[in-house]
């Protein structure tokens, strides 16, 4: 729901000084550099659930449902555009409430009946504090990694 906005979200200028054409070696270098990044933070997630918290299931489903939500709806931000830090670059409004929305909605389902449909339970706020440091983390780690991505002389991103 959140990334049915993404047809109204803005774009930079210098994006559009000239015409672009599909490159499919960029999508998978893409691909390849930022798609470890989401499994480095899911198995960061498990370890501290499992071993720091000692999760019960309930809660570890629960927790993990929230962080990938909230990562996988706030990394558009950071993806969306080449500019480094990502809120140098304005998405619309409505890309932004939607997004909102959509977490909030989540969470909020994890406090009622349709909750226990899935299996979630109500978690207490060092959950939550958890979910924020992993959320905060990967969008930092993201951008760190963009930065390097996109040192390509050529701007079509690939390490160096």
């Amino acid at each position: 729901m959140s990334q049915s906005t993404i047809p109204t979200d803005t774009v930079d200028e210098e994006y559009v000084l000239a015409p672009k054409r599909w490159d499919i070696g960029f999508i998978k270098k893409f691909l390849l550099v930022f798609g470890p990044v989401s499994s480095l933070f899911d198995i960061l997630t498990f370890i501290t659930l499992l071993l720091v918290f000692h999760a019960p299931m309930e809660i570890f489903r629960t927790v993990w449902f929230l962080e990938s939500l909230c990562t996988q709806t706030f990394i558009i931000f950071a993806i969306r555009m080449r500019r480094v830090p990502f809120y140098k670059s304005r998405p619309s409004r409505f890309l932004i409430i939607s997004s909102i929305l959509v977490v909030l909605a989540g969470i909020a389902i994890t406090f009622t009946p349709a909750g226990d449909l899935f299996g979630f339970v109500p978690l207490s706020l060092p959950y939550f504090l958890l979910i924020g440091v992993l959320v905060t983390g990967y969008i930092v780690v993201v951008e760190l990694v963009k930065t390097r991505f996109y040192r390509d002389p050529a701007g079509r991103g690939g390490l160096q």
